[in-house]
């Protein structure tokens, strides 16, 4: 088993933290993992994604030739890597506020109120990322639910850290009504 996931968006919306947490999730469920990312000069604003490659095995290239699962919480950033994903069992996940799908493309969709509901229950957006990295895990299953709560744990501090775990429950919520749809 390897799935490659791509994370995108824009500097500023927790893109990076998300594959970092994602791929110490996978550690955690003994599987080897590999991150990467990069992002615009500007940092906040400009573009950003982040790569994570989890497998049974060894890696032997870690970075995304094609996604098996995509997530999108820019328009731009969706436009620009939608088209990158494998065709046969590829999915995209993306932010329903900020992301309007391309009808055209063949693939499953998943609308996730990740800004909305953070917005809602924390009067925060910066949890976004976090409400759906928790929901594409809760619908992909690409690592375990107590995997991503304890890589929480290990990758952030005090100060953001309740937010977090709380907003991995919104997550988990989410994704399972989305998984019903």
């Amino acid at each position: 088993m390897i799935k490659q996931v791509r994370i995108c968006g824009f500097g500023g919306q927790g893109i990076v933290l998300a594959g970092v947490i994602l791929g110490h999730a996978g550690i955690l469920d003994g599987k080897y993992a590999a991150q990467s990312s990069s992002y615009g000069a500007e940092a906040r604003g400009s573009a950003c994604k982040s790569e994570v490659v989890i497998s049974d095995g060894w890696i032997d290239y870690p970075h995304v030739l094609k996604a098996d699962i995509l997530i999108a919480m820019s328009q731009p950033a969706y436009n620009k890597y939608c088209c990158d994903v494998v065709p046969e069992h590829g999915v995209i996940f993306h932010d329903e506020e900020l992301v309007t799908p391309n009808p055209q493309i063949a693939l499953s969709h998943f609308p996730v109120p990740a800004t909305q509901r953070a917005l809602q229950i924390f009067d925060n957006r910066l949890v976004a990322n976090t409400v759906l990295l928790a929901a594409v895990v809760s619908v992909t299953g690409i690592v375990t639910p107590d995997s991503l709560k304890l890589a929480l744990d290990k990758t952030l501090d005090g100060r953001h850290l309740e937010a977090n775990k709380k907003a991995v429950d919104v997550g988990f919520q989410l994704g399972s009504i989305v998984k019903k749809h």
